[in-house]
């Protein structure tokens, strides 16, 4: 059985998948499979990967039925100890597996070890540094404030953790890895490797641009995570959503900044106050 398994959904991602399996074969870390959910595309997904010869690659050909879906699927059908996922348009820096593995190994109450993201665009070119925030232990505090992991292509986790929170929420397709990483804090230890090993790409037709759908279902997921904290945290909720509505600003002014985008960012940023005000209030009382 190998240790560590790695799983790759894909919907159409003719243009980039190869650079993110070779990310991956790149790895200084050998020993895992990788799982391949071929989530019904009709470009030339499939035959860009029947080009890729490697005994450890497995492909798996399903109808389309979104990322969260493709994770369960690619779960399931896992072996290794520990899983990660990758997206098709992401990367990893080849130490990406072998370090977090060690803190995993080192740390054996954590079930999840993240590394620091940087963004890149269409190109490959570096555009930015993510937050670069580094937190171990319980860290389920510092989570419901900010989402440091910041994508679904982050972190080496613990299989058997992940299968005991229920995997993915197969009704979200946006936040569905912040639901699960919210899950994992709440029970399990996590551990940070400081240092950029995710490479995330930005591009026009990229799901995290669809800056609503974000919206609606992210703020679906903090009332969830808040749900479940204790009372001694509730306090934290007003901080949480005005964090998020501060990315959301960020976010919608990256790039070429049009009219529409500007309207939406300053709506996002007045929402971002509101809650700053509420928490203010609160702290008066």
């Amino acid at each position: 059985m190998t240790l560590i398994s790695v799983v790759i959904p894909v919907f159409n991602g003719q243009n980039t998948i190869k650079k993110t399996i070779e990310s991956v074969l790149n790895q200084t870390w050998k020993d895992y499979e990788l799982i391949i959910i071929n989530d019904g595309s009709t470009d030339s997904t499939e035959e860009v990967i029947s080009n890729i010869s490697d005994p450890r690659i497995k492909v798996f050909n399903y109808p389309n039925a979104g990322p969260s879906a493709s994770r369960n699927r690619g779960t399931t059908i896992a072996s290794g100890k520990y899983i990660s996922f990758i997206d098709a348009d992401d990367l990893w820096t080849p130490d990406k597996l072998e370090k977090q593995l060690q803190k995993l190994e080192e740390n054996p109450q954590a079930k999840l070890a993240y590394s620091w993201t940087n963004y890149i665009d269409e190109s490959d070119n570096f555009l930015y540094p993510g937050g670069h925030i580094t937190a171990n232990g319980n860290v389920y505090e510092k989570l419901l404030l900010n989402n440091f992991l910041e994508n679904g292509s982050n972190p080496l986790i613990d299989r058997q953790a992940l299968i005991e929170i229920g995997g993915f929420d197969e009704s979200l397709f946006a936040a569905e890895d912040m639901d699960v990483w919210f899950k994992l804090a709440f029970k399990y230890e996590f551990v940070a490797v400081p240092s950029p090993q995710i490479l995330y790409r930005l591009s026009t037709n990229s799901l995290s641009t669809n800056l609503a759908r974000v919206e609606k279902q992210t703020l679906e997921v903090i009332d969830r995570s808040f749900s479940r904290a204790p009372e001694s945290l509730q306090n934290l909720k007003p901080k949480s959503i005005s964090n998020f509505y501060l990315y959301l600003t960020m976010k919608s002014l990256k790039g070429r900044v049009t009219r529409a985008k500007g309207i939406a960012a300053f709506r996002y940023y007045i929402n971002s106050f509101k809650n700053n005000i509420s928490l203010l209030q609160r702290k008066k009382k």
